[in-house]
Parts: structure tokens; C-alpha cells; sequence
């Protein structure tokens, strides 16, 4: 499983691109469909040079995605086709120049009770507030 890989060094002139949205789940996800489908995500992103963070609480999805444009465009459209959310809203979308989530093809932000399968890469929030990583995320000063 690939998870934890360096886009920091994306050359400095290289254009990127942010995109955060918001989505609902189609169904309630348990750990291990969770689980699963992270580690799918972060195979294609990697292959896609596609760096980002997922929040899931109250089967609502956050998810910011970054990348060239074209890697951006290419999977914001499979997104939008993906039976597992409906709803989506897109929040924010621009160039940026650095990565904020450089290390992670995907990091994850949930409930401590479903990481039964010590994701590496997964930030634990509480009902009270956000992890880190998560709040990296909600700073859509695209």
C-alpha cells in the first residue's frame, strides 16, 4: 500500500492546482470499507501525482486534493462519477504554489473507532473539534 510519499520536491516552476469539496456518503462506511477504499485512493494518486487529506465524520466527506491542473481535472471528473457520495459540493479550486499535504497521497481524518487498522496516515478527531491535518484542510484560502 502506498501512502506516505514526497511531492515536495514538485519543481518550483511546476504549476499546481487545489480543489476541496464537500460530499455526503451514499452509505454508512464501517472500518474496513474505509480501509479499503483508502488504499485504492492513495494507489491512484500516486500514480496521478496527487497529494490530499480526506475527512470523513457523519457521513459527510471534506476532501482537498492537490496537483498538477490536469491530474486535478482528471480526478475531480471521476469523482463526480463515483457511486459512493452524492451532493457534491465543490467549496474552493485554484493554483497554489507548495503542497500542503506534500507527504500524503491521501492522509485521513476520522473517528478513533474506526481506525481499527492503524492506517498509517489517519488523524484521529473527536466530536468536539478537528484534527491537525484536518484543519489544514478547512484553510481554503484558495
Amino acid at each position: 500500500m502506498i501512502c506516505n510519499i514526497n511531492f515536495l520536491s514538485t519543481p518550483s516552476t511546476a504549476v499546481l492546482e487545489r480543489l476541496l469539496y464537500r460530499s455526503k456518503a451514499t452509505n454508512t462506511l464501517g472500518s474496513l470499507h474505509l480501509f479499503n477504499m483508502l488504499s485504492e485512493a492513495r494507489a491512484k494518486n500516486a500514480r496521478m501525482g496527487i497529494t490530499g487529506h480526506l475527512l470523513y465524520t457523519e457521513e459527510v466527506f471534506v476532501q482537498c486534493i492537490e496537483g498538477t491542473p490536469e491530474a486535478v481535472e482528471s480526478l475531480w471528473k471521476s469523482l463526480k462519477r463515483d457511486h459512493r457520495h452524492y451532493d457534491l459540493e465543490l467549496l474552493a479550486r485554484g493554483p497554489q504554489e507548495t503542497r500542503r499535504f506534500g507527504d500524503w497521497t491521501m492522509a485521513f481524518s476520522s473517528y478513533p473507532s474506526l481506525n481499527r487498522f492503524n492506517m498509517p496516515g489517519f488523524f484521529s478527531v473527536e466530536k468536539e473539534g478537528m484534527s491537525a491535518e484536518a484543519e489544514r484542510c478547512a484553510q481554503a484560502d484558495i
